[in-house]
């Protein structure tokens, strides 16, 4: 018997001039990056809340909070890995991941193959097991509006 589990994440960031833009473990060349106490990356913090909500094991400010030095800027990179190590010490894997990232600017089509590649190698998966997709607002809201990003993450994981 296989035993499955579905986890969702959403996370959002507000934008600002002249900080480093992180997403999906790139860097994007933009001027502008994610207010936030670690390096910011929206996407990965979204998969991280995804498979630890799969397993009923909380969310990431539980886990990596927002008010210690420790996590003052770290690689979200390091989040993802620690996240997912907890969803193998339950004895579960990603079976596969999907995550939308709302955006205005700037357009990141050409950064998704190695997002994927990037999620992938820290996930342990390969890289048809992660989807990234993009999206606008149509200028609507706060990401029209271009004063931040926000992201969507499912995953499936299972145990066999």
């Amino acid at each position: 018997m296989t035993d499955f589990r579905i986890g969702n994440g959403y996370d959002v960031h507000l934008l600002a001039d002249g900080l480093p833009f992180h997403l999906g473990g790139v860097l994007i060349d933009y001027n502008r990056g994610c207010v936030a106490h670690s390096d910011g990356d929206v996407l990965i913090h979204a998969l991280c809340d995804a498979l630890l909500g799969s397993l009923s094991l909380g969310d990431i400010g539980r886990h990596f909070p927002d008010n210690t030095e420790e996590f003052a800027g770290i690689d979200s990179r390091v989040l993802l890995d620690r996240s997912y190590k907890m969803v193998i010490d339950k004895g579960f894997h990603l079976v596969n991941a999907d995550c939308t990232v709302l955006l205005q600017k700037p357009k990141i089509a050409g950064y998704i193959p190695d997002m994927r590649k990037a999620l992938a190698s820290v996930l342990s998966v390969q890289p048809d097991r992660v989807s990234v997709k993009a999206t606008t607002t149509e200028g609507a809201g706060f990401v029209g509006r271009e004063e931040g990003i926000a992201a969507y993450a499912t995953v499936l994981v299972g145990r066999v």
